[in-house]
């Protein structure tokens, strides 16, 4: 399922979620990716945001575009690892900013995290 939210441009928020079906095995390494048009409709955005996201994605190298096959997944797999920690860091640091806002110190984060992972859940 595709989401968008109105606080984040489209294109940002497509690249975001390929990279997360790319880092969770969604979409395999090699794998050929939908054309603009079917991924706009798919999406239900404008086909120049897909594009604008597709050629992002393209120069962080994280998908390349094959002449006349269209475009394919990196086989890169230290390429996609990396992009799973730079996912995963952006998150943290996105609930521990919110964490710090709603008054939580460190050790505090950190308790409500384990009792969290560790299925309770009052903190």
């Amino acid at each position: 399922m595709w989401y968008f939210t109105n606080d984040r441009p489209i294109y940002v928020q497509l690249i975001e979620q390929i990279g997360i079906r790319i880092v969770n095995g969604s979409y395999a390494p090699g794998e050929k990716l939908p054309s603009v048009r079917d991924m706009a409709s798919e999406v239900g955005a404008n086909p120049n945001t897909v594009q604008r996201a597709f050629s992002e994605l393209e120069r962080s190298g994280i998908i390349s575009t094959q002449r006349t096959n269209g475009r394919f997944i990196t086989e890169d797999k230290e390429m996609i690892a990396k992009m799973r920690e730079d996912l995963a860091k952006e998150k943290i640091e996105e609930f521990i900013k919110v964490m710090k806002d709603f008054g939580y110190d460190a050790e505090e984060i950190a308790k409500v995290v384990a009792n969290y992972a560790a299925g309770k859940e009052e903190a």
